[in-house]
């Protein structure tokens, strides 16, 4: 009986993006499971990025999220960082480019890219740099996950700039240097800052951080 009373018990919503290795979810989600397995998790993947994984939080519709939120967090929520990833400019290997040593900016103004959709974070960090420099940018291919954005460059629809840990399990990329440039991408774990969190919720989250991957 007295077991039965300690059992933790509840729902974890969780929100993530797919393909992001920052943290290991399923081993993070295993170690939950273990100590309490009467905690049920409903885990929810990105359609709209990291704006729609904010959205969810604020709405209650998510108690927990792995995002990026790049230039500032919105009222209501609270993130904490747990790694930054530097963003690599990857050509196909059969580029042109693929021959140059290192490029600027505005080399890239004539390039199709491959690249997230409005509202994920390393698309944020990108049309932020460009706007910066006054080189427009024209984005012919949009995709929603990194492992198919990097195939997608390996075959020649455009260029990329891509977290540095998805090159290593894409051949075929070649890696070019841009010149007075040096892109990062933060990723976040964000609560509501509003709202107390569950017995089933802290549980989670005293886990998050043994199982942040080094990148």
């Amino acid at each position: 009986m007295r077991a039965a009373q300690d059992t933790l018990r509840g729902t974890v919503n969780v929100g993530a993006m797919a393909s992001v290795e920052v943290v290991d979810l399923p081993a993070l989600l295993g170690q939950l499971h273990a100590r309490h397995p009467a905690i049920d998790v409903r885990l929810r993947l990105a359609t709209t990025g990291s704006a729609g994984l904010a959205h969810a939080l604020l709405s209650g519709d998510l108690d927990v999220a792995f995002l990026s939120l790049p230039e500032h967090k919105p009222a209501g929520i609270d993130a904490r960082e747990l790694a930054t990833v530097p963003l690599v400019l990857v050509v196909s290997a059969a580029h042109p480019l693929a021959q140059r040593g290192d490029v600027a900016l505005a080399d890239l103004a004539g390039e199709p890219f491959v690249d997230f959709p409005p509202g994920y974070g390393n698309r944020e960090v990108v049309d932020r740099a460009f706007a910066a420099a006054g080189v427009v940018r024209r984005v012919a291919l949009e995709v929603p996950d990194i492992d198919m954005g990097a195939a997608l460059v390996r075959h020649g629809l455009g260029i990329a700039f891509l977290p540095a840990f998805a090159i290593a399990r894409t051949p075929g990329l070649h890696v070019l240097d841009v010149r007075g440039t040096m892109l990062r991408w933060s990723m976040q774990l964000g609560t509501s800052s509003t709202r107390r969190p569950s017995s089933a919720l802290r549980a989670l989250l005293e886990l998050v951080d043994l199982h942040v991957v080094a990148l």
